[in-house]
């Protein structure tokens, strides 16, 4: 079985901040624990690196704007990299293949007879690279973004994107779980019911795109750009190899700011190519800083590389994931930050991991022997993946860490009842079964939390002695458990506390 998940490209005018960190966590979440799941994952990231925005943004630091977008896409792949981002595909828009791919779909709309040359005159968006009707301006003619907006008159071609309209509310109707949350498929349904006009798809006053194809005057929109990465990732559009194997995606994760490219134009593009739609998009919220909404004016736009550099990256992956409902928006807060590695990290699976194994390698002289026990804490464990296997369908990634942490949670809870400390002077059997229930709680705990936490779920099963190939969720289960379980050094703290 296979799995495509996408980040979007990210537009590089400038430095990466922690809302591109968040949406690229989001799908190595998803990436990973589709892969521990058994399946064959395709993840997909990478740079969008045309259009107006960045062709000013290379002539204000007065530099080529292929210089420009070198230097900053690396810092994007930097930030993928320090986050521990799974990534298959890292994919540049301004590489040869993109480019080609491209103009192949370019041309295989104008075959089709979607694209006409006409001329746009209207409101154009330069920060959002989008085209606004004066309906969806406010009283300071701002758009819905709160980006400005200039009036532009020039002749364009046009993609027919008017007639989709009852196509796209048909495959709506048809799939009405396309956009999570439901809040925002009901914005983009009432969107294409209020009507479609055709869509400008080339700009002939900018320079730094593609080329239409037998009319070099013009650059293709970007957006028609960026979105064929999806599509161009695979290969070649020749509807072979990867591309055959794995589109349509299975999900497309975005911000909520760039929702209706993703559930109204793609899938109208799609469509016209003779192509499904992508299977579900999911578009999550924006983050605060202590409740104030970030801007480089405010000067408070928080770098996900300083939070790296400080704390570490599972705790900002944690913090992000465990803080707010997936698709909601979000506040980030230090003491909030703090309260959740402290609290939960250190306290709760830390405190566990340490005052299990330190027992057992002081006082069981490192090693248990003992066959199957059947208690109710280790009956819990078992029912531990398919809860998260439920509320992944759903992409609630909040909960799947709430399961996690209530397990951890019942077992300090379990230790205290069972007290092996005193257990042990009357009943030593009794006490390494509670042991070893206690130890397999652990590993079920360490496996599940991979996706989230790679590198600190590794830490604890390396200490545990869980071989490399037995670290899939197909190895939940008693058949893999450690009767024969030995540790050979006193195990160290996993989770370090944030003072």
């Amino acid at each position: 079985m296979r799995y495509y998940v996408t980040s979007p490209i990210y537009y590089v005018n400038d430095k990466p901040h922690i809302g591109h960190a968040y949406t690229s966590i989001a799908c190595d979440i998803i990436a990973r624990f589709q892969r521990l799941s058994g399946k064959e994952v395709r993840f997909m990231t990478g740079t969008d690196e045309h259009g107006q925005k960045i062709q000013k943004s290379a002539q204000n630091a007065d530099i080529d704007p292929q210089e420009f977008v070198d230097k900053v896409s690396e810092n994007f792949r930097e930030l993928a990299n320090k986050t521990d981002i799974s990534y298959d595909t890292f994919l540049r828009t301004t590489s040869e293949n993109h480019k080609k791919c491209v103009k192949h779909v370019w041309s295989e709309l104008v075959k089709g007879g979607h694209i006409y040359l006409g001329k746009y005159a209207g409101w154009y968006s330069v920060r959002d690279e989008a085209f606004y009707q004066e309906s969806e301006l406010d009283e300071n003619r701002l758009a819905p973004s709160g980006s400005a907006v200039e009036w532009v008159e020039e002749p364009c071609y046009f993609f027919a994107l008017s007639k989709w309209q009852k196509p796209l509310l048909d495959f709506y109707a048809a799939n009405p779980d396309f956009v999570k949350p439901v809040s925002r498929f009901n914005e983009v349904i009432s969107f294409v019911k209020s009507g479609l006009q055709d869509l400008a798809v080339s700009r002939k006053s900018i320079t730094w795109g593609i080329p239409v194809p037998d009319d070099e005057e013009q650059v293709i929109y970007v957006w028609l750009d960026a979105l064929t990465c999806y599509i161009s990732s695979l290969g070649i559009f020749d509807k072979e190899g990867s591309f055959k194997e794995f589109w349509p995606a299975n999900v497309h994760i975005v911000g909520k700011d760039i929702l209706r490219f993703h559930a109204v134009y793609w899938p109208a593009f799609l469509m016209a190519l003779g192509l499904q739609p992508p299977k579900q998009i999911m578009a999550h919220g924006w983050w605060t800083n202590e409740g104030v909404k970030m801007s480089k004016s405010l000067n408070n736009t928080i770098d996900p590389m300083e939070l790296v550099k400080d704390y570490s990256t599972d705790y900002l992956r944690y913090f992000l994931f465990r803080e707010i409902s997936f698709g909601e928006d979000g506040n980030f807060s230090k003491e909030s930050f703090i309260n959740r590695v402290n609290n939960e990290l250190n306290n709760k699976i830390g405190n566990l991991c340490q005052r299990v194994l330190s027992f057992i390698f002081n006082k069981c002289e490192g090693q248990l022997q003992v066959d199957s026990v059947n208690d109710e804490l280790f009956k819990n464990a078992n029912e531990l993946l398919g809860n998260m296997q439920k509320h992944m369908q759903n992409f609630a990634l909040h909960l799947m860490l709430e399961a996690i942490i209530n397990l951890a949670d019942q077992s300090n809870k379990y230790m205290e009842e069972k007290a092996p400390w005193t257990l042990m002077k009357s009943d030593r059997k009794a006490a390494e079964e509670a042991l070893f229930v206690l130890v397999e709680v652990i590993r079920y705990i360490a496996i599940s939390l991979q996706p989230f936490l790679p590198e600190s779920a590794n830490k604890i099963l390396d200490q545990l002695g869980v071989p490399q190939d037995q670290r899939k969720f197909s190895c939940l289960s008693e058949n893999f458990a450690l009767r024969s379980f030995k540790i050979n050094a006193l195990p160290t703290p996993v989770f370090a506390k944030i003072c």
